[in-house]
């Protein structure tokens, strides 16, 4: 384990490393040097779409103020453009990666495993999600330490052909097999997981997302106005435009409740293809696409919508629905895993791909669908850089 970690997480030590560590206090030595680490896999951050991307945007900057780090998140070019240094030891450094959904992803961390091999020199590679997680040996090769965290079941999204299922489910077999650890933010991904590779069970650890607190928009009227919209005459949903976020349900739900409110869906597309285009062509009057919200405006339709609704066929663990939960939306949500592992009430869940039963949660009476503020002591940002931080420690601790 590093001096830095060690000094950190001393407390969790048996008694014999606890008298060794005070024994070592009374030596004067030179300080910890800064561990460093690199960080692969998302699209970047900040001002950047999408899940992964908002949990990274959430926990470095946390993790980097934990303690003595370099960390260096290797962004794509064609997302981030320029460098930003960050405060406390994070930067975010943007390479070339085709801009293309099939192969950007692991064509980027091809390339950033060898920029961080032979540019950064870092004691440990952070991957995220399991397309990237695919270049675990890589890493290894190199003689790095390696934690992977799965955001979820990405050979579930419809979106992929039959070829790119089974790399994706390749990746997810290597990143276990390989990676010193791994971070599940699913619960029932976690125990599934354990299950199918039960000699690395203990590798695997489950560390949910958070709820952000989203920032105060200072004109919150401008931004309903911008879009046409009257606090609590709107029905909300957030994500990318793609096919596993359901939004081809929920409009077809939206024109059968047909109750005369507005349909707002918040995000963009990362490639104009088809689904996108065909979303947008066939969507009525009422429905509004703003593309991709800063976080401050995004909070003001939170905190007005009359229902957030998220009809998924596949998430990770949605943050989307955890800020909505925290900016007092009533919330309605798909009934797969993912969103069960949420724990709200049976109620705020329908059977997904159901537009009946969809189109029957849009008629009921929103107020039945608040969820408890207490809730939200389980999905708290900085305790999940804490875990983050203690996995760290334990995946670069020296047998």
């Amino acid at each position: 384990m590093s001096q830095n970690c060690a000094q950190r997480h001393s407390a969790g030590d048996t008694p014999e490393e606890q008298q060794r560590a005070a024994a070592d206090a009374e030596t004067p030595s030179k300080p910890a040097e800064d561990e460093r680490i690199v960080v692969l896999g998302l699209r970047g951050f900040p001002n950047v779409q999408g899940g992964v991307e908002s949990h990274c945007n959430q926990i470095y900057p946390r993790l980097s103020r934990l303690r003595r780090r370099e960390i260096t998140v290797l962004a794509r070019k064609s997302y981030m453009p320029a460098s930003a240094d960050l405060g406390d030891g994070l930067k975010v450094k943007p390479i070339w990666s085709v801009r293309n959904k099939h192969l950007e992803a692991l064509l980027h961390t091809f390339l950033g495993i060898l920029v961080a091999v032979l540019g950064e020199n870092p004691e440990l590679i952070h991957l995220h999600a399991i397309g990237p997680g695919l270049f675990t040996p890589l890493a290894k090769l190199f003689g790095k330490r390696v934690v992977v965290t799965h955001h979820g079941k990405d050979y579930d999204r419809p979106k992929w052909n039959r070829f790119a299922k089974v790399v994706l489910r390749l990746g997810e077999a290597l990143a276990v097999r390989f990676a010193d650890r791994v971070i599940v933010v699913s619960r029932s991904a976690a125990a599934d997981l354990k299950q199918r590779f039960p000699r690395r069970a203990d590798r695997i650890v489950f560390i949910p997302n958070g709820a952000t607190q989203l920032p105060l928009d200072p004109n919150p009227q401008a931004t309903l106005a911008r879009f046409g919209l009257r606090r609590g005459d709107f029905v909300l949903s957030v994500g990318r435009l793609e096919p596993s976020k359901g939004f081809h349900d929920l409009i077809a739900a939206h024109r059968k409740a047909a109750t005369g409110r507005k349909l707002v869906i918040a995000g963009g597309a990362d490639h104009a293809d088809a689904y996108s285009r065909t979303l947008q062509a066939e969507a009525g009057d009422d429905v509004v696409f703003t593309g991709m919200l800063a976080p401050a405006e995004l909070r003001t339709l939170y905190s007005n919508a009359a229902l957030f609704v998220l009809a998924s066929s596949h998430e990770g663990l949605p943050i989307a629905a955890l800020e909505a939960v925290a900016c007092g939306a009533p919330v309605v949500l798909s009934d797969i895993q993912p969103n069960l592992d949420v724990d709200l009430p049976g109620l705020h869940y329908f059977p997904v791909g159901n537009i009946e039963a969809l189109a029957a949660k849009l008629t009921a009476p929103a107020e039945a669908f608040r969820a408890p503020q207490s809730m939200l002591a389980r999905y708290d940002w900085d305790r999940v850089a804490e875990e983050t931080d203690a996995i760290y420690c334990k995946a670069m601790a020296r047998p």
